[in-house]
């Protein structure tokens, strides 16, 4: 008998188990791929977006796990790009700055 009640509950059970199985060192080999493969299931069910962005953000194998599997669609669709935006932001400032001509007698 099922005792979840939906597909998001499966996925946080599952991925809490995969998080439990990688701190643990050495887990079975036939146990963990079944884990991944059910987590994989449960995370194509998970229709909430919101929900699925907070799973993945408390479960870092889970998302490590979303992430490969979804990689042909998005490349790197977990990465976080905040970083390489905010180096770009800055670098459009700067030049934008550079080209503004300087009053006369400024250094």
């Amino acid at each position: 008998m099922k005792t979840s009640q939906t597909p998001l509950t499966d996925a946080v059970l599952m991925a809490q188990l995969l998080e439990r199985m990688e701190r643990g060192g050495h887990p079975d080999a036939d146990q963990y791929r079944m884990v991944v493969r059910r987590l994989a299931d449960e995370l194509g069910r998970v229709q909430d977006v919101a929900a699925l962005d907070a799973l993945l953000e408390a479960h870092p194998a889970a998302a490590q796990l979303y992430e490969n599997l979804n990689y042909q669609h998005a490349g790197l669709c977990r990465s976080l790009l905040d970083a390489s935006l905010a180096a770009e932001m800055s670098a459009r400032v700067s030049i934008a700055r550079a080209k503004q001509p300087t009053p006369h007698g400024a250094a």
